[in-house]
């Protein structure tokens, strides 16, 4: 093809691109994400650790600004000692603080957690609340973490907007806002009640092990085909495999005791080597 043919076809390319998506096409491009991501990770879990809803709403807590791994590899020794709200509420906070150390930010962090202990003992009998409104009034508790428990230990649907599903849903142009609040009501009106808790959990899988925030590896995204941000990140297949992470990479997930069904490797113990 000459040099003009193939400046007609970049032309055509360019008009198509810069044409307005409808609302409708939004929808169903997002939908349809959701379905093929859902392929992808049939195993999309929470990666935190956790056998009660208590040990869920403390383990997120503590997910602020670390990671889910961090914070699996420290909250074993915490619950070993301070199994219950109780036992936590009247803790000596400088042991808590040296428990959670590695997660960062521990002082605020030990706070937090021993506030909501002493909330959950004094007003909720010892119990983790099951509803929005309760959950977010207690120490260190937003909508983000309210949603996690409410979504992974209740079964009620909820969409948690973390970082990734941030930089996600403004990739694949489900939202043009910054704001999580904003974010969360306008992803909730494209996806059924239904899929919110799943769909937040195949997002931030996605985001973790390929959609990464300063390197996406385009080049190994299976769904490059519905996604208007392709080619942000590494195009080339082979350089783009070397970015993927956790199980899509070969490597440990985040999670010392992953759920049943899950193809990768578990995280090794806080200061274990692999």
């Amino acid at each position: 093809m000459g040099e003009r043919g193939v400046s007609k076809r970049v032309k055509a390319a360019n008009r198509k691109a810069a044409k307005p998506e409808s609302r409708l096409a939004m929808v169903r491009r997002a939908r349809r994400i959701n379905r093929e991501l859902a392929e992808v990770f049939p195993y999309a879990h929470p990666e935190l650790d956790f056998r009660s809803p208590f040990e869920l709403l403390v383990a997120t807590v503590l997910s602020a600004q670390t990671t889910d791994l961090r914070v699996n590899q420290t909250t074993p020794a915490l619950f070993a000692k301070y199994p219950t709200p109780e036992d936590l509420a009247a803790a000596v906070p400088e042991e808590v603080e040296e428990l959670i150390r590695p997660t960062g930010f521990f002082r605020a962090k030990t706070k937090s957690i021993m506030g909501l202990a002493a909330a959950l003992r004094d007003d909720f009998g010892g119990e983790v609340p099951g509803r929005l409104e309760d959950l977010v009034k207690l120490p260190g508790v937003g909508r983000k973490t309210a949603f996690v428990v409410l979504g992974n230990a209740f079964g009620v649907p909820g969409i948690t907007v973390d970082t990734h599903f941030m930089r996600l849903a403004r990739r694949w142009r489900w939202t043009e806002s910054d704001d999580p609040v904003k974010i969360e009501a306008e992803v909730a009106t494209i996806f059924p009640k239904s899929e919110w808790t799943m769909l937040s959990h195949r997002v931030i899988f996605h985001g973790r092990r390929i959609c990464h925030a300063r390197k996406p590896a385009c080049g190994a995204c299976p769904i490059t085909h519905l996604c208007p941000a392709y080619g942000e990140g590494e195009t080339d297949p082979e350089k783009a495999r070397k970015l993927l992470k956790y199980e899509m990479g070969g490597f440990p997930g985040q999670r010392l005791d992953p759920p049943p069904g899950y193809p990768g490797r578990p995280a090794p113990p806080l200061g274990a080597s692999g």
